[in-house]
């Protein structure tokens, strides 16, 4: 059976980072959400119990893994591994989407650490 979402169908969901998150996938093997981040919005440091993947839509994510900084445009996917601190951010003019896949879907929250 085809199963679709469509991001204008899907309702925000409470994060412990007050941005616009939603939940487009939500299966015992993988989570994907769509995120939107204004000019100067983030994502707080943060550590997850599983592998995430983000795949940038539109503008520049600034991307933090660990102890490196990378800028990724649109149309480019960046690794995160299990339980090594990361976060997004905008730091650009206009508006930031980007996807959020993990791998398998977690368990246990995701731990913030600022």
């Amino acid at each position: 059976m085809i199963k679709t979402a469509r991001l204008q169908d899907a309702r925000k969901v409470d994060n412990p980072h007050g941005i616009d998150a939603r939940k487009l996938h939500d299966s015992e093997h993988a989570q994907v959400m769509h995120i939107e981040l204004a000019p100067g919005e983030g994502l707080k440091r943060h550590s997850t119990p599983v592998d995430v993947v983000f795949f940038v839509l539109q503008g520049i994510a600034v991307i933090e893994i660990g102890e490196e900084r990378v800028q990724a445009p649109a149309d480019t996917l960046i690794e995160s591994p299990v339980s090594v601190p990361h976060r997004v951010m905008n730091e650009g003019q206009t508006a930031m989407r980007f996807l959020v896949i993990k791998t398998p879907k977690p368990t246990e929250p995701t731990r913030l650490l600022d």
